[in-house]
């Protein structure tokens, strides 16, 4: 899979460059997020759960060790969407990691 930063491509504003991968051959974004709170794999499973609701995710891997949360999806995700499915798992969306 060939992917490249936003950053390297010119995104048109700049505020999605940072954690923010693009698929060029069309399948997908990944981002990675920090979350603060998760300390076990009941908290990766319970914030996975919730953004893989979101519309759009194709897949979701939150690693409670390292506080990061790589998620896939077809189009860039709303950032507050994030945070709020974050916040309904019970744990707080620091940013874009």
């Amino acid at each position: 899979m060939t992917t490249e930063t936003n950053a390297s491509s010119g995104s048109c504003c700049g505020s999605c460059g940072s954690g923010t991968t693009v698929d060029v051959q069309g399948t997908g974004v990944t981002t990675v997020y920090k979350v603060s709170g998760m300390t076990c794999g009941h908290c990766e499973g319970a914030v996975s759960k919730e953004i893989s609701a979101l519309d759009g995710v194709t897949s979701v891997q939150a690693v409670a060790k390292t506080g990061e949360v790589t998620v896939t999806s077809a189009a860039p995700l709303d950032e507050e969407a994030v945070r709020a499915a974050v916040d309904e798992a019970g744990y707080e969306l620091v940013g874009r990691a």
